[in-house]
């Protein structure tokens, strides 16, 4: 009869012996090997001597036997699967905390990003005149992309190895604690070579950071410039100018490498430290049977894992510090604080009449270098007004300012009788269009160009104002026409062609307020005629601004103001200006000097 397993203790040791080829079931350790083995029947009571020791066995049958390989069978089976299930599970929730943190990592980014763009889009321009693009594109790009490792690379691992640590940490208190503490002197180290590293470390980031704008800054003014340097010869210079820039950076990453190349040696060093002390402390203790030695064994084990995350910790460390210095940099234009901004409760102007008026206007770029003195006018709606006089007499700055991509510091400016300040400033720079001297051209294709991607602009209203200005000359013959690919700025198109397309860009959007900022002076004398047609008819009922060298082109003004060193010296039609034979008088007489004198023959 078969013990009941009911009654079968849990350190009881059951094991099926061989003898022959009958089977028994033997409740015991076996020592003995199984050729030395002889079962012996006595009375139907079946044993074995084992040490002197007579052993009972229990005879099995072949369905017994049978039955018990099963339920090892079985047994092995359940743990195997348990264990398989095990490593599935593992796999899932590793898939799900790599995923997870890898997810939110890029999201965390894609969000920073885009704010961070947005961001800049809000600021004034003054803030752009004292940042050179290639430091702001290095912010957006290269401080983002060592974000985004911090992450990927740092984050996805960072919680494992702390949750290892803390694990190794109270397994060795639990086995020993005296060791445990031995092997804990050299935590002080370790956060002290940590402290240091982090403080010599962002500093050292921070200098390869400013460098690396630089580098950007430098090519982004050079290949713009790439021109100028090729007709001037002027590569020789720039590039050694490049040179010095990118000795600097190397410097700096020079120190940077100096000070991550001397934290992680350390690390070693304090690793062997703390198995020195415990094979000291731990060995002197086992040769006095203090205590065991598989405890030691099992120690310095623990000492290897203790440090193997702390090791990885020092290689992500390394990202984690460069990504703070990045973090900095963005943080700090993140604050920038918006130059230009709307009111608590922003007035939307509506369809502005376009009455334009400056009362007692000073302002400057910077401090109180004064670009504009005590500037005061006023146009009527529907009256085209230009501006004319030497270069930095402040012509371009009162555009600005209409625009509202600067503020004034003392006066105010009007529109339609309200102060701009009050109205919302993008539905008031919808209602301005602007052609400047400089053109700028997107990366697209003619139709985006003229209508900026705005839906409301129907492909109709493009060809319309192309015909306008006389643009459908040459976009017809182009080989998509308005589907033409556009180059960046523009390079594939001449200075005329691009500022055709400009006039066509600023009629699109029908605004109550036309502004030519030496809008012909890229114009052959053929096409300036063509267009000059095209700008009478648009200026009807639309209040028109007009900055130009070229007096030729503002004769038929209804105001003229000369402007002198930001102050405005005469005001008046360009017959009153002649016969006042003021500074009007003078500029008129050095450009037309020759037909001047006969007319007044």
């Amino acid at each position: 009869m078969l013990p009941d397993k009911s009654i079968m203790k849990h350190e009881d040791i059951y094991q099926i012996i061989k003898y022959k080829d009958d089977y028994y079931l033997f409740n015991g350790p076996l020592t003995m090997k199984d050729d030395q083995l002889i079962v012996e029947e006595s009375n139907g009571v079946y044993s074995f001597m084992q040490g002197g020791v007579q052993q009972l066995v229990q005879p099995l049958t072949k369905e017994q036997y049978l039955s018990f390989r099963q339920q090892d069978i079985d047994g092995i089976t359940r743990i195997s699967l348990l264990f398989l299930t095990t490593i599935a599970i593992g796999f899932v929730f590793n898939y799900i905390q790599v995923y997870i943190l890898y997810f939110t990592g890029q999201k965390i980014i894609f969000n920073m990003r885009e704010e961070l763009f947005s961001h800049l889009q809000k600021l004034s321009l003054s803030f752009f005149d004292k940042n050179p693009v290639g430091r702001l594109v290095t912010r957006v790009t290269n401080d983002m992309e060592n974000l985004n490792e911090m992450y990927t690379s740092v984050l996805v691992n960072l919680f494992k190895d702390l949750f290892l640590l803390v694990g190794i940490i109270i397994v060795m208190l639990r086995m020993n604690i005296k060791l445990a503490l031995v092997s804990f002197t050299v935590i002080p180290l370790i956060l002290i070579a940590a402290a240091i590293f982090r403080l010599k470390a962002r500093e050292a980031y921070r200098l390869v950071r400013v460098k690396l704008a630089k580098i950007n800054a430098t090519l982004s003014e050079n290949i713009s410039g790439m021109r100028i340097i090729q007709i001037f010869k002027k590569e020789d210079f720039k590039y050694a100018e490049f040179k010095d820039i990118n000795q600097e950076h190397r410097a700096a990453s020079m120190k940077e490498l100096f000070v991550f190349a001397v934290f992680r040696p350390s690390m070693d060093l304090i690793y062997s430290l703390a198995l020195a002390l415990l094979l000291w402390y731990g060995g002197v203790r086992v040769l006095g049977n203090v205590l065991p030695f598989g405890v030691l064994f099992a120690f310095v084990n623990y000492i290897e894992k203790f440090f193997k995350p702390i090791m990885d910790l020092t290689e992500k460390f390394n990202i984690l510090q460069s990504a703070m210095a990045s973090s900095e940099r963005i943080f700090m234009l993140l604050d920038e604080e918006e130059g230009i901004k709307n009111s608590e409760l922003p007035v939307n102007p509506g369809k502005i009449i376009g009455q334009i008026e400056f009362k007692n206007v000073w302002f400057a770029y910077k401090d109180n270098n004064w670009v504009l003195r005590d500037v005061s006018f006023k146009i009527n709606p529907g009256e085209t007004a230009a501006f004319v006089g030497a270069t930095g007499a402040g012509k371009t700055s009162i555009i600005s300012l209409i625009c509202r991509l600067y503020d004034v510091q003392k006066g105010e400016i009007l529109i339609d009788g309200k102060n701009i300040k009050e109205f919302d400033k993008y539905e008031l720079r919808k209602q301005i269009g602007t052609v400047l001297q400089d053109v700028f051209l997107f990366t697209g294709d003619i139709l985006s160009n003229i209508r900026l991607n705005s839906t409301e602009i129907s492909e109709e209203r493009v060809k319309e104002v192309a015909r306008y200005v006389n643009a459908d000359r040459f976009i017809d013959k182009l080989p998509k026409g308005y589907q033409e690919e556009v180059k960046e700025r523009g390079a594939t198109l001449s200075s005329g062609q691009r500022q055709l397309l400009a006039f066509a860009r600023a009629l699109a959007f029908d605004p109550a307020i036309l502004v030519l900022d030496e809008a012909t002076s890229n114009i052959d004398t053929e096409t300036e005629m063509l267009i000059q047609d095209a700008i009478n008819k648009v200026i009807r009922n639309r209040t028109t601004i007009v900055i130009a060298h070229r007096l030729s082109t503002i004769q038929h003004a209804d105001k003229i103001i000369v402007l002198h060193k930001g102050k405005i010296r005469e005001m008046g039609n360009h017959q009153k200006l002649l016969d006042t034979k003021g500074m009007y008088y003078d500029l008129y007489l050095l450009q037309y000097k020759e037909s001047f004198q006969e007319t007044s023959a």
